[in-house]
């Protein structure tokens, strides 16, 4: 019973409509879904229901992903409490983990994921957003939380093909397979593969995405299963970092159609090869241990002009931009065992796991220098299009001029090592009551060569970082639960640039978080989830008044989530959420009365659908952001917005469905994010994508 409660718990934490999995019966597409006995999360790595996990998370599968048209990490995050999107300066997946930015806490079947680019979800089987900061399992960084990808795997004893094609009003498309064959009744194989042609409503965009990932699976041994998967990334796209703001603080509407950029030289391109094995072995009924090696190759390059100031009297935009380099490899080792017993009455759930981290990551800027200001900023009359193309164009004055990227900012070789210890002990004190008790020892040692300064910079942190949480379970389907996690982010931060200079010498940035939380699945099929939390960050600085010494600065911010999801009637499902958040700079003179940046004080989303008859069914759904701060100065603001979303599907036979979603059905003009206070994201208008998916 525990199991099963929990199973409707993960799986109705979104809505529960969606294009179904299709296990039990290959040859048919079901409109509710089987949602693969999500009883437990990936992330927290042990065989725990999902409400005996003492924090807040949500989990969409990838029934749900392709139900509701959904082609990227930032669509999740619209309908996820606690969580906002940041811009990524137009280049990469930014998530704000209750009121932290982070361009770094994203993972693959629980290995980090650190390169920074749009990632695709062709062969995820789920996604899973844990929020506060959780060292434990993760390592540093999860300072706010992490997003977790759960890859597709081959299947034994199951032969398939499944297949989505995808047309947008912007004239981009889509093509996905999947097929899995058993080769044998101990081995079988998958491939997923995906291309994607990109276009949307802003001047000069265009790209491409390809994903190729084979897989496969062999039973080892009775008890021993073993996993391998390579995935080739080829990823191609224009750059557009928004537009500037206004004497009022807000992006300047008029602006919305004007991209800032240069059409040839705004670009982001990445390619990637991943490997990654995992095998998994039943050593007892209760004792089971994997170990898993993971290898990333990675090569990018993001060019980029970009608005840096804006003068509405003389009707003049100045640009700004780089192009910037990274090669990265990175491999992980890691292995855990999982072992379940009792002692004296006392229930026992003990995880022990290790990781190894070797990263080799080089990385170069270079700023441009413009012929007529022999520096990196130019002024330009603002028109549509801006007077630069191919490195090239007429300024402000009417002046030609050349531009080339040609003075470098900063050139830096790192190379870094990560041994990490975790022990945690899930403990059935009663009947009603669990306790969670854990910690992990990281040691992260970097060395930095700084071409640039001709330097040679090391530092090495050894940091334990504790987890606790009570549980009490007044009847099998509600738990109330409390905790405290905390995590870590070296001075090195979260790209490993920022070890230069005096921060080479100062200690780890800390966050901890204090949570109080609700989980309750009612009968008939809805699950309510609730939870307030505070977090805190501590970062040291060197002292103003004696270099020798340090200031410790402390921030918090604190807030509270409610989810609620599942079946209100067999054809009717819902989804609702909503998180309140509030924080307040802190500086070394104390507070300092200013927000965050890019922390609302209210979202909400809710999604509904509705299915009509056996085969067509409908959806709607809406999502609002309160206004927030673009900068930490606050003297920008986006605005507050509401978003409408729809959806349609009809099943033209068993095994053939097609749907319709429509985004910003109000068709209204909104900024979703921003990553300065002149580079504010103009969202698209009102849109549509035709989809058909299916099984051979």
């Amino acid at each position: 019973m525990k199991f099963q409660l929990s199973a409707i718990t993960a799986a109705l934490l979104f809505s529960n409509a969606a294009v179904a999995n299709t296990q039990d019966d290959p040859e048919h597409i079901v409109v509710e879904g089987q949602y693969l006995s999500f009883n437990q999360s990936n992330s927290v790595k042990t065989p725990t229901p999902i409400i005996d996990v003492p924090q807040s998370l949500s989990i969409m599968t990838a029934d749900e992903i392709i139900a509701r048209g959904i082609t990227s990490i930032g669509e999740i995050i619209d309908y996820t409490p606690g969580v906002n999107t940041s811009m990524g300066e137009g280049h990469r997946d930014s998530v704000v983990f209750r009121g932290v930015r982070s361009t770094a806490d994203f993972y693959i079947d629980g290995n980090r994921d650190d390169v920074q680019y749009f990632r695709s979800l062709y062969n995820v089987e789920q996604v899973e957003i844990l929020r506060g900061p959780n060292a434990l399992l993760f390592g540093r960084g999860g300072t706010g939380g992490i997003l977790n990808r759960v890859s597709k795997k081959a299947q034994l004893d199951d032969t398939f093909t499944g297949y989505k094609a995808t047309l947008n009003t912007f004239g981009g498309y889509g093509v996905e397979v999947d097929t899995n064959t058993d080769i044998s009744s101990t081995s079988a194989v998958r491939v997923n593969a995906m291309y994607e042609s990109l276009e949307n409503h802003r001047d000069f965009f265009d790209g491409e995405r390809i994903g190729f990932n084979p897989t496969a699976r062999f039973e080892l041994a009775t008890d021993t299963v073993l996993d391998v998967s390579y995935e080739y990334i080829n990823h191609e796209r224009f750059i557009d970092r928004g537009i500037p703001t206004g004497d009022n603080g807000k992006p300047v509407e008029a602006l919305k159609d004007i991209t800032f950029g240069d059409p040839a030289n705004n670009y982001h391109e990445l390619e990637a090869h991943v490997f990654r094995a995992n095998v998994q072995h039943q050593f007892a009924d209760n004792i089971k241990g994997n170990v898993n090696a993971f290898y990333g190759d990675y090569d990018k390059v993001y060019s980029n002009f970009y608005a840096n100031d804006f003068d509405a009297a003389a009707n003049t935009v100045e640009l700004d931009g780089y192009i910037d380099n990274t090669q990265r490899d990175n491999l992980i080792l890691s292995g855990n065992l999982i072992g379940e017993f009792q002692t004296g009455g006392i229930g026992h759930t003990v995880i022990a796991g290790t990781e190894f981290i070797q990263t080799n990551s080089d990385q170069n800027r270079f700023n441009p220098v413009f012929s007529t200001t022999g520096n990196d900023k130019e002024v330009f009359t603002l028109a549509r299009p801006l007077n630069i193309r191919n490195m090239a164009g007429v300024n402000a004055d009417g002046t030609p001029f050349t531009v080339a990227f040609s003075a470098l900012n900063d050139d830096t070789r790192v190379s870094l090592d990560v041994f990490s210890f975790f022990l945690q002990d899930e403990i059935e004190l009663s009947e009603h009551f669990d306790l969670v008790l854990g910690a992990r020892f990281d040691s992260f040692d970097i060395e930095v060569f700084n071409a640039k300064a001709d330097e040679n910079l090391s530092r090495k942190d050894d940091q334990v970082s504790p987890r606790a949480g009570l549980i009490y379970k007044p009847q099998e389907n509600i738990s109330v639960y409390a905790s405290y996690s905390e995590s870590f982010l070296p001075r090195s931060g979260e790209q490993y640039t920022d070890i230069n200079g005096s921060k080479s010498q100062l200690d780890p940035d800390t966050y901890s978080n204090q949570e109080i939380g609700l989980k309750w699945d009612f009968a008939q099929g809805l699950s309510f989830t609730a939870a307030v939390f505070e977090n805190e960050q501590k970062s040291p600085q060197v002292a103003d008044e004696d270099p020798a010494t340090l200031d410790v600065i402390n921030s918090e911010i604190s807030g509270f989530e409610l989810q609620l999801s599942g079946a209100l009637s067999e054809d009717w499902h819902v989804s609702v959420n909503y998180s309140n958040l509030d924080g307040e700079i802190v500086e070394r003179s104390g507070p300092t009365g200013r927000t965050p940046r890019e922390l609302p004080e209210n979202t909400f989303s809710v999604w509904s659908t509705y299915q009509i008859n056996d085969r067509f069914g409908i959806g709607l759904g809406a999502t609002y952001q309160d206004e927030s701060f673009i900068n930490n100065s606050n003297s920008a603001v986006l605005p507050s917005y509401t978003r409408v979303d729809a959806s349609a599907y009809y099943d033209i036979s068993d095994d053939l469905r097609v749907q319709l979603n429509i985004e910003n059905l109000t068709d209204e003009v909104y900024f979703p994010n921003a990553h300065s206070t002149h580079q504010a994201t103009v969202a698209a208008p009102i849109n549509a994508m035709l989809t058909l998916v299916g099984r051979l």
